[in-house]
């Protein structure tokens, strides 16, 4: 997985719009734009030297010879290094380059060629209805007193929340986020309608509004709703642009429910081909354009869609199955390839499911905080919604031959195998939020994190590599940089906390220690200081120019145990910190990851863990640590006459 982000928070629309009020009145959404620092380029020694850094505490002493051997020819004056990074040296400084990192986002998410379903998709469970729209205390979903049910109302509710904000995104009355006063890029927020990862052989593409090929917004009037295994058209914007009302979008989902009413077969659901690993489902969708000219304009339809909204059958019995279901529910009910999915179950309760290659969780979680900002009937209002009739519905079709219906039957089989074999688990600490860290006078972040270090040494007996995302969208174009936890502090903290002799003082001490260097390095990605995705970004312009650069073949440095074990995690984490959200999710990143999405709110910390099966045992234990673990450094610190005095 992908997305992830800490440093960047957001807490509720009520932080949003107390952090851009001064902005919104003067300031356009994109109006900060040129004016964003660009992100800064490292100089090839500080990354090399920071590599060596990070990855040591990872490796024994033969490793890390071993590596230090290999970068050093890597770095040597003769070597691969001072060419390619004096080829992005040149790239950086080009015209209409907005960052270094410009082609590097394209190679790490497009050019991946596993399925993205449950791989790199994320997803959020939102707040129940009832205390999105500040009525209650969300214990349970909203049930309006209508004939259309739960259901319907509240996918209505969602659809009218992002036409709002479409409206006000088309005009750039979004106002620009703002992180302690410094303007955030937006430019992922061109992203969030109409956008469409396009299967590829060899790398993907985006079909994307604001490009050269559909210059300015989106001008798609319509929706893909799911429901029984079937796919509708709704048009939600009348011809003059503005919304449908509340009731004509209510009115329209119920003509999708009765057109629908039982279940259509798995191998006429085209959306199981889009589980299928990326050069596999372009061979599909070439030859579903092949078959018929009726499926270019079905797949018109659907990659131009606005979003999509999926209808579930099928009331989730606890939060765990809810979130399971919106991170890898059926095909049949999803066109994964879609950037923004609203999932909305029968009684009510609605999440998200983002195809990751133009959007990160920050950007998402600011959206979702706007949709959930008030009632469904405010938002409507605000939009410009009118009156337009009954909205035009009608199914999407394939036209199938035996060969397509085999091929759609076995994604469908497969991606129901691939999501059985992942197992997951829920857990909630209301008494560890970050207010309860702050008390103790220790980085919420780094309190949780070290709970993270200390819960899998205690129960895999070993120190593990630790992915953690930070943003960066303080830069131009930016998105996030990649921190990697585990320092020398960390493996110092650990032994200590699991040293009988050791006393409070001590584990204390050391603790601190530990999370004064997880703030340190969190501080170095926010200033373009890591060395990961710069060193990555060589191995790419190796790849795709190496020849005319003098550097044939891949560098070593890239088969090094220090660049193979600092990258093979045994915990992948991200922190999504907004109330509109109940969980985050998302899937583990090899056989033996546990990926690890926390809620960490002022008074709660919510966390979705999930990992293949064979590794479940694993994830299980951690579990059961993180638990101990947690109480156990909360005691520690409220010993501490320092903490809290």
């Amino acid at each position: 997985m992908t997305l992830r982000m800490t440093v960047q928070t957001s807490q509720g629309p009520a932080a949003n719009s107390a952090a851009t009020a001064a902005a919104a009145a003067a300031t356009g959404t994109f109006d900060h734009e040129d004016d964003l620092p660009r992100v800064p380029l490292p100089t090839l020694e500080d990354s090399c030297g920071r590599f060596l850094q990070w990855c040591a505490p990872l490796l024994s002493p033969e490793q890390l010879a071993a590596t230090e051997a290999e970068l050093a020819r890597f770095r040597a004056p003769d070597g691969p290094g001072p060419r390619l990074h004096a080829e992005l040296a040149r790239y950086d400084v080009s015209d209409g380059v907005h960052s270094w990192l410009d082609e590097f986002w394209p190679a790490r998410y497009l050019g991946r060629r596993d399925r993205i379903a449950l791989n790199a998709n994320f997803i959020f469970l939102f707040r129940a209805a009832a205390e999105a729209a500040g009525e209650g205390d969300g214990s349970t979903p909203a049930t309006p007193a209508t004939a259309a049910g739960p259901q319907l109302e509240r996918a209505a509710g969602l659809i009218a929340a992002a036409l709002d904000y479409k409206v006000r995104l088309d005009a750039e009355r979004i106002p620009p986020l703002l992180r302690r006063g410094q303007p955030q890029s937006m430019v992922q927020n061109r992203y969030l309608f109409s956008t469409t990862r396009i299967p590829g052989l060899v790398q993907d593409t985006v079909r994307v509004p604001y490009s050269a090929e559909w210059p300015g917004p989106s001008d798609a009037r319509h929706i893909l709703v799911f429901h029984g295994g079937r796919m509708f058209r709704l048009d939600v914007l009348g011809p003059d642009g503005s919304p449908h009302t509340l009731d004509e979008l209510t009115a329209g989902l119920a003509a999708v429910r009765a057109a629908g009413p039982a279940q259509a077969s798995d191998e006429t659901a085209v959306g199981h081909l889009t589980t299928k690993a990326r050069a596999a489902w372009a061979e599909s969708r070439a030859a579903l354009l092949a078959l018929d000219p009726a499926n270019k304009a079905a797949l018109d339809e659907v990659e131009t869609a606005l979003f999509c909204v999926c209808l579930e059958a099928v009331t989730p019995s606890d939060e765990l199955a809810a979130c399971d279901q919106l991170l890898h529910g059926s095909a049949a009910g999803r066109w994964y390839d879609k950037a923004v999915s609203l999932i909305v179950f029968p009684d009510g309760q609605a999440g998200i499911n983002v195809e990751h290659c133009g959007l990160d969780g920050t950007t998402i979680l600011s959206f979702v905080d706007e949709l959930l900002a008030a009632p469904a009937a405010e938002l409507s209002a605000r939009s410009g919604a009118r009156p337009h009739g009954q909205p035009a519905v009608r199914p999407v079709e394939f036209v199938l031959d035996d060969a397509l219906r085999a091929d759609i039957r076995a994604a469908a089989e497969s991606f129901a195998a691939f999501g059985a074999g992942t197992d997951s688990v829920t857990l909630s600490f209301p008494d560890h939020g970050a207010s309860r860290a702050k008390a103790l006078r220790i980085s919420p972040d780094a309190f949780v994190q070290m709970a993270y270090q200390l819960a899998h040494h205690r129960a895999k007996g070993f120190a593990g590599a630790t992915y953690e995302s930070i943003a960066t969208r303080q830069w131009r174009y930016g998105r996030t940089e990649a921190m990697r936890v585990v320092t020398p502090e960390v493996l110092a903290f650990v032994a200590t906390m699991n040293d009988p002799a050791a006393d409070a003082d001590a584990r204390r001490a050391a603790l601190r220690d530990a999370a004064a260097a997880h703030v340190r390095r969190a501080g170095e990605c926010q200033r373009g200081e890591a060395p990961e995705q710069h060193l990555w970004e060589l191995a790419f312009i190796q790849r795709r120019a190496g020849a005319e650069l003098g550097v044939p073949e891949p560098s070593p440095l890239y088969e090094t145990p220090g660049w193979l074990v600092m990258r093979d995690d045994y915990l992948s984490t991200s922190s999504a910190p907004s109330e509109s959200i109940r969980y985050f999710g998302f899937g583990s990143t090899s056989g033996h990851c546990i990926g690890v999405a926390y809620v960490l709110l002022p008074d709660t910390l919510n966390i979705y863990l999930s990992t293949p099966r064979p590794a479940a045992a694993g994830m299980h234990a951690f579990a059961d640590r993180l638990r101990e673990a947690l109480r156990e450094l909360d005691e520690l610190l409220a010993g501490d006459p320092a903490a809290t005095g």
